[in-house]
């Protein structure tokens, strides 16, 4: 009986695809948007990558520890918030507007969230929009959805470890498992 689960994969995870996605997107807004040397375009680029690091990290490790990761996912869940608050100052000191929901262009957005293997090149347009409003726009729409992902993933992960438990319990169902076997 084996009791260490099948893990990593998390390639296949959405939340890691547009957590890459975010990652893309903030090292090209940054160096386009702010001046070198700005200690923004390094936290922001920080956040990000430990977005998209922590969600690989967790996954890697539900092996052995699901407790790491329900911890390292939630880590990678902070730092798309502190990136989410990152974009919204950025609109807010320069007086640039946050799209509402009903906004078209955050309807469109929406349309692109919902394609299946999404990637870089399907946001590209406006990611790389000449309009800085749009870029951060796009990847606060990217955010919130990977942000939804995430609090979605949690949550399963919390339901699994209720259920199925962590690795001591498992191996000592698999060592009962064994000694009743041998008997």
């Amino acid at each position: 009986m084996q009791f260490i689960p099948t893990h990593g994969g998390y390639e296949q995870l959405i939340s890691y695809q547009k957590a890459e996605i975010i990652y893309d997107a903030t090292v090209y807004f940054t160096n386009r948007f702010f001046r070198k040397g700005d200690r923004t375009i390094d936290q922001m680029v920080q956040a990000a990558r430990s977005g998209k690091q922590n969600i690989a990290e967790g996954s890697q490790a539900s092996g052995t520890s699901k407790e790491m990761e329900i911890k390292l996912t939630n880590v990678a869940r902070s730092s798309q918030e502190e990136l989410l608050i990152d974009y919204r100052d950025f609109l807010r000191v320069r007086r640039l507007n946050e799209w509402a929901k009903d906004h078209p262009y955050a309807k469109r957005l929406g349309e692109l969230n919902r394609e299946r293997n999404s990637t870089y090149a399907t946001f590209q347009k406006g990611i790389e929009n000449d309009n800085p409003e749009i870029c951060a726009n796009v990847i606060i729409g990217l955010i919130r959805v990977t942000n939804y992902l995430l609090d979605q993933q949690i949550r399963r992960l919390e339901k699994d470890f209720l259920k199925e438990g962590g690795l001591k319990e498992r191996m000592t169902k698999a060592r009962l498992a064994i000694r009743n076997n041998n008997r």
